[in-house]
């Protein structure tokens, strides 16, 4: 069963779509190369060169993307140095671009499970425990709550 959809369908009038989150989400970050671009954020990557070669695009889709990505405020670009070198800048990310984790390691479990013919190539776990990290749906009591139990209700 899906999430019931009845308190939406009855006020259908006052919710506008151009409205809807999800989609101005995707406008913003959608696209792949952005997404593999976080990717390599979540990992440790802060360095133009490495972002280009890890995610496999040209420089020109490296640079738009990670600009578009800081115009956002998803990174920051800070300033750096190497002795002997010209000032240059390495992308972090803010606490907006942090908060973007669970959705992309959600993408992570879903492809793991369903895209991937073995054992996936990576997993990510608990540094203190080592258990593996997933992404669940929880109320505000932290309790899990399945798809059937959730119904959609439009903002007043």
């Amino acid at each position: 069963m899906a999430m019931q959809l009845e308190p939406v369908l009855a006020d259908r009038d006052r919710w506008k779509a151009e409205h809807c989150s999800i989609d101005k989400a995707i406008s913003a970050i959608g696209t792949r190369s952005a997404i593999l671009l976080l990717r390599e954020a979540y990992y440790g990557t802060t360095r133009f060169d490495a972002f280009a070669r890890r995610v496999g695009v040209t420089e020109a889709v490296a640079a738009a993307r990670l600009k578009e990505l800081t115009e956002l405020g998803v990174l920051a670009k800070q300033p750096y140095r190497e002795p002997g070198q010209r000032t240059r800048y390495e992308y972090v990310l803010t606490q907006m671009g942090r908060d973007l984790l669970p959705v992309v390691l959600g993408l992570m479990q879903w492809g793991d499970k369903y895209l991937q013919d073995d054992a996936a190539p990576l997993k990510v776990v608990d540094t203190r425990s080592g258990s593996a990290v997933r992404v669940r749906m929880q109320n505000a009591d932290g309790e899990d709550v399945e798809m059937e139990d959730m119904e959609l209700a439009v903002r007043r």
